[in-house]
């Protein structure tokens, strides 16, 4: 599986950012994968290749590339509980720094950067995310309609559209919430929100799961709910880009 670290050229500078897609010459469809809160690490490549075999060019851009480097904190090779409050006491200035602002503006360089590559067929895009990074796949989906057409978003702060984005949507949505993160009643009230902005989509808890549910290299971990995510995530993007 070829791979490529590249640098984004961005209004603030360059983003470093990792690529994979087959090892075939030919165009394929192009997703935007947005790395959770620890970003890119040996876990979030492994999610790409494995995306990427399935006949996508895979984009996975560094979040905090104003603070330098991927990993922008030391990140051990599992992240257990017992050093999760102290990594994230780095990690929550940046996050925090990484305003909507700089947010959308990233999402126009990184999808623009996508779609030039010789590796990416013409056509629509998909974007996904986890933790963090599934605000940021909705935010950049909500801005650019008709060019994305299909959005997933995984363990992510998505509340009732408090960001305003539902509106905005033209892809088809998947959104795969922990159990410890939405209750049933506030997934009705969720999911009445999307049918009310007129969004095509599936929102839906997985069972036993909580917050950080895809990342192995966590105790949050959840092999029944990985799969359950790539069961969702595959179908969606070869209903709305097809595959290479």
């Amino acid at each position: 599986m070829p791979t490529k670290t590249l640098r984004i050229p961005t209004a603030d500078g360059r983003a470093d950012a990792f690529a994979a897609f087959p090892d075939r010459g030919e165009q394929h469809p192009g997703v935007l994968m947005y790395a959770d809160g620890f970003g890119i690490r040996p876990v979030l490549r492994e999610m790409a290749r494995e995306l990427a075999a399935h006949g996508y060019y895979v984009l996975v851009p560094n979040l905090f590339y104003r603070h330098g480097p991927a990993p922008v904190v030391e990140l051990p090779k599992h992240i257990g509980e017992e050093v999760r409050p102290a990594i994230f006491a780095q990690l929550m200035p940046l996050i925090e720094a990484h305003t909507a602002e700089r947010a959308l503006a990233d999402a126009d360089a990184y999808v623009r950067f996508l779609t030039s590559q010789p590796e990416v067929g013409a056509g629509p895009v998909a974007v996904t995310g986890y933790c963090i990074g599934g605000l940021l796949a909705m935010r950049t989906a909500a801005a650019h309609p008709g060019q994305v057409a299909a959005v997933a978003a995984f363990h992510g702060p998505v509340g009732v559209d408090g960001h305003g984005l539902f509106s905005k949507l033209t892809a088809e949505v998947h959104l795969g919430h922990a159990e410890g993160d939405m209750t049933p009643e506030a997934l009705g009230e969720l999911n009445q929100a999307l049918d009310a902005a007129g969004v095509s989509h599936t929102s839906e808890i997985y069972p036993g799961t909580i917050h950080g549910f895809t990342m192995s290299d966590t105790d949050a971990f959840s092999a029944s709910g990985l799969k359950r995510h790539w069961d969702r995530l595959l179908p969606l993007l070869d209903r709305a880009l097809g595959s290479g």
